[in-house]
């Protein structure tokens, strides 16, 4: 068994005493740093390659903090007027427009045709 596949084993197990040391150290490792940061190298190497990165010149990484949780409802002071309904901050769920926009439509699947 090579170093990857060790690596990808042990990623299996989450509850491990050893990976749950390990992520507990590196996510405090992470808050003490920038909210975006250069990289010297993938935290996980096996998963970057089979996601296509090459340890070469000319490819770098950058890690940066992602806001948890869904949409937040853009209001002043967390005030919304109106009906009670409507009165929501925190638990909203991202609504997709009913209307198809030329950006969904491109972003679908192409259809070609030759005659």
């Amino acid at each position: 068994m090579g170093a990857y596949k060790y690596m990808e084993e042990l990623y299996k197990k989450k509850q491990s005493d050893l990976l749950r040391f390990l992520l507990r150290i590196r996510c405090w490792q992470f808050r003490q740093l920038a909210a975006i940061h250069r990289a010297s190298r993938p935290t996980r190497p096996d998963k970057a390659r089979r996601l296509g990165y090459k340890n070469k010149q000319g490819i770098c990484i950058y890690r940066t903090r992602v806001k948890r949780g869904g949409r937040k409802r853009p209001v002043a002071k967390g005030i919304c007027y109106g009906k009670p309904k409507t009165s929501g901050v925190n638990q909203l769920k991202f609504q997709r427009p009913s209307s198809p926009s030329p950006r969904s439509v491109l972003d679908g699947p192409a259809v070609v045709s030759v005659s």
